[in-house]
């Protein structure tokens, strides 16, 4: 499973890397906005601080021109001195506008408002003397340019007081915002440094994020391609290109992994099924071995007995005939390959002509029963697996016992095999004997008594090596002189 991550995690690093660098550009931009604003607010008030000095000596310099325009236009009468005299008049009533006509708790503004009504006067007087001078009344218009001329000094005086009362005010104002634009300078220089300090950790947190998942996948790829398949892989960390391939990568080795673990398996069943195989070859070499030994040149045996049977008929003797006969079937069905598979009715009809000669043998003792609850034709079974039960039955419990001896063989189908019961009342089984022969311990028959030389150990190996079960072969018995049962289980698959 993915693991969770942040929303910001989980963008592809082109978006991460453009959206950071947005960042810190915004932040430095807005920053240094902010700075400039109040840079430029600094320099707007020290620009202001000397504007009101300089319009004091605006109206000083146009009170001057005033003056002069009125004592020339007195002296002469020119029109010049005339109209400069209305334009110097309207030129300092403009600056008289600017001043404070209120009255004020602090000293300047009660200059200002002293400076205004005196000015007033000023101007009243210098108009009266004009229109004297302008009507030739000689004694008017010298006496209104003598009150004109004294107001003037007044307003001299005045104005000169303000100015210097003004800058020295001014002056204080500069120094402290000089101060200010200092500092302003420094808090500048340290939002610079640590907006450049802050830019350096993002890039830096940002390249950890990109090249630790890239160390990580570099250290696993080398141990890869240097064969160990089982390096442990680099955990995804993010969403982004970087996370998608060591997903990737991560999902390459194990597919590797997994396909490893299938050839591996894949080999070691083949191993297993070469050694199964050599061990069945084994096993079939070793009881056809003991086949040819048990048998003395079974082709003459065999034509011999087929003559034995034809002389049998021509005297007429039925008896004998029908023993050869079986005899000569028992031995053409021996003849065959344990690597032939036959059907379950041939080793079925082996069984009966088997008990036929062992009858004649203990002159019709074992009686031989026969129940077969299913249909057994087309069944294939491995070559002589119900003959070696059927005489270790007679040989080591019906042989020697006094009560009559039964033997019985039992066929019936199952949901998952066709199962096989030579049955048997008997002397029974020991408990040392059946546990060797359930651990697969079983002491082959002896040529001694006449057996084929095929015992049960060897057909519970081969139908373990056959079907590639252990559950085919059991062998039951109570104890003694409670007969023996053998159990053969043909799967149906």
């Amino acid at each position: 499973m993915k693991p969770e991550h942040s929303s910001f995690s989980s963008l592809p690093f082109q978006i991460r890397l453009i959206s950071i660098f947005v960042l810190t550009s915004v932040l430095s931009l807005c920053m240094s906005l902010f700075l400039n604003q109040n840079i430029n607010r600094s320099l707007e008030t020290i620009n202001s601080i000397y504007t009101s000095n300089d319009a004091l000596n605006n109206m000083s310099s146009s009170l001057a021109s005033l003056q002069a325009s009125i004592q020339e236009y007195l002296e002469t009468k020119s029109t010049d001195s005339l109209n400069e005299y209305y334009q110097y008049e309207q030129q300092y009533k403009d600056l008289l506008s600017r001043l404070n006509t209120e009255t004020l708790d602090n000293s300047s503004g009660s200059m200002e408002k002293n400076i205004y009504n005196i000015s007033q006067s000023y101007l009243d007087a210098a108009d009266q003397a004009i229109e004297a001078k302008r009507a030739r009344n000689t004694a008017q218009y010298r006496t209104m340019f003598q009150e004109t001329s004294r107001y003037y000094q007044f307003l001299t005086s005045y104005i000169y007081s303000l100015n210097n009362r003004q800058f020295a005010s001014n002056s204080i104002s500069y120094q402290s915002l000089a101060a200010s634009l200092i500092l302003l300078e420094r808090i500048n220089f340290l939002v610079t440094i640590a907006m450049a300090l802050f830019n350096i950790f993002l890039i830096i947190i940002l390249v950890r994020q990109i090249t630790k998942p890239i160390i990580k996948l570099a250290e696993a790829s080398d141990q890869v391609a240097a064969g160990h398949f089982d390096v442990e892989l680099p955990p995804v960390t993010s969403s982004d290109e970087i996370g998608a391939v060591t997903q990737a990568f991560n999902q390459m080795v194990t597919s590797i992994r997994h396909y490893i673990d299938r050839l591996k398996s894949s080999m070691e069943a083949e191993k297993k099924a070469q050694e199964r195989e050599l061990l069945m070859e084994t096993h079939l070499k070793d009881a056809q071995l003991k086949y040819y030994q048990a048998q003395i040149n079974p082709h003459f045996l065999f034509n011999s007995l087929n003559a034995g049977a034809q002389m049998a008929m021509m005297e007429d003797a039925e008896k004998t005939c029908s023993f050869i006969q079986n005899m000569a079937d028992f031995f053409r069905y021996s003849m065959k390959s344990l690597q032939t598979d036959v059907y379950l009715s041939q080793e079925v009809e082996l069984v009966e002509n088997y008990l036929a000669i062992m009858n004649v043998r203990f002159s019709g003792e074992i009686h031989f029963e026969k129940a077969i609850t299913c249909d057994i034709s087309g069944i294939q079974v491995p070559c002589m697996i119900l003959q070696p039960a059927v005489e270790n039955a007679i040989q080591y419990g019906l042989r020697n016992i006094s009560w009559p001896a039964l033997l019985r063989l039992e066929i019936e189908e199952t949901d998952t095999c066709i199962r096989i019961r030579i049955i048997d009342n008997g002397c029974g089984i020991p408990k040392e004997r059946l546990e060797q022969i359930r651990n697969g311990n079983v002491i082959s028959a002896s040529p001694e008594k006449n057996s084929n030389g095929i015992g049960l150990g060897n057909v519970q190996e081969r139908l373990k090596l056959y079907y590639n079960r252990n559950d085919l072969f059991s062998i039951e018995s109570e104890g003694e002189n409670k007969g023996t049962m053998v159990t053969i289980r043909v799967p149906l698959n």
